[in-house]
């Protein structure tokens, strides 16, 4: 077991398999030292748990939890082609898209979910810029798709 599964233990978490493909891409790609992630929805065991808007039929509480199972199904991904995580010299960059009722504004506090469980995770490893886009809607009526860029150690 990697150390950054041992810390996912540590946390009461396990490193889902990898979420299939829901059209022509693929999880995740390397190039280089670089591995980039799709856009992870929050499924658990094959399904959404939750289904609909932020600050409609989801709450901001909700979306937060559910950013988190976002990133959980990303670092799932980057295991998948780097082979291990320990291997990860820093998450780059993480990408939220937050599918929002018309008035809800609070995409950033959604995303702290992904950024926090990374920070978690990885210490300072998981230190990141990130962008939080608020969406009309997002594949299969999901409330939040997480990608995420990372450098691997050469």
């Amino acid at each position: 077991m990697s150390a950054v599964e041992a810390k996912l233990a540590d946390l009461g978490l396990t490193l889902p398999e990898v979420v299939p493909p829901l059209a022509a891409y693929q999880p995740a790609v390397r190039t280089g030292v670089y591995v980039y992630t799709a856009g992870q929805l929050p499924m658990v065991e094959g399904k959404l748990p939750v289904t609909g808007k932020v600050g409609a039929e989801v709450t901001p509480e909700e979306a937060k939890d559910l950013a988190r199972v976002c990133a959980l199904n990303a670092l799932a991904a980057v295991k998948s082609v780097a082979g291990d995580l320990d291997r990860i010299a820093r998450v780059v960059k993480v990408v939220g898209f937050v599918a929002s009722a018309s008035d809800f504004t609070g995409q950033p506090a959604v995303l702290n979910g992904a950024s926090e469980l990374l920070g978690e995770v990885l210490g300072d490893k998981g230190v990141h810029a990130r962008s939080a886009v608020g969406v009309a809607v997002l594949p299969l009526d999901a409330p939040v798709e997480v990608e995420i860029q990372v450098e691997l150690v050469p």
